[in-house]
């Protein structure tokens, strides 16, 4: 056949009515398959940009307490060291931090972060100040949270 000379693909294979199929509609459901698997693929991966995960929602033990607003990386190992929560949907102009470490789950496909800390705990977390991030704001902070320290 021309196609083996050529090396293309066979245009039709199988030796049904409709190639490899018996109906049309196996075709199309073959298609949308296809697009589920890949979708759950991709909703299992757990590779985001920090600017995607920026907004997701921030789920307490019980119930949303804000969302996620920037994250504070450590550039020497490339770490991300705290998510900055936004909590002025609940109580204004208030943000504070909490590490990765404390995350439970994290929803991709609804957008939701998970953490094993309640309401009460993270609303009374030391605020967030950028000029004040030392080493006694975070070991404040991690007292607070009742956690080790992620950086020891």
């Amino acid at each position: 056949m021309i196609d083996d000379y050529y090396g293309l693909p066979y245009y039709w294979v199988g030796d049904q009515v409709w190639g490899p199929v018996n109906m049309p509609s196996d075709l199309i459901r073959e298609g949308v398959d296809r697009k589920i698997a890949l979708t759950h693929k991709i909703n299992e991966s757990h590779l985001r940009s920090m600017n995607y995960v920026s907004g997701y929602a921030i789920q307490a033990t019980d119930g949303e307490i804000g969302h996620v607003d920037d994250f504070i990386v450590d550039d020497e190992p490339w770490a991300i060291r705290y998510i900055v929560v936004d909590t002025r949907n609940f109580w204004p102009g208030k943000k504070t931090l909490v590490a990765p470490p404390w995350i439970a789950s994290v929803d991709w496909q609804n957008s939701n972060v998970y953490f094993n800390l309640s309401r009460g705990t993270i609303k009374s977390g030391a605020p967030f100040d950028p000029d004040r991030l030392d080493r006694a704001y975070e070991t404040q902070l991690h007292v607070h949270y009742g956690q080790k320290n992620s950086w020891s």
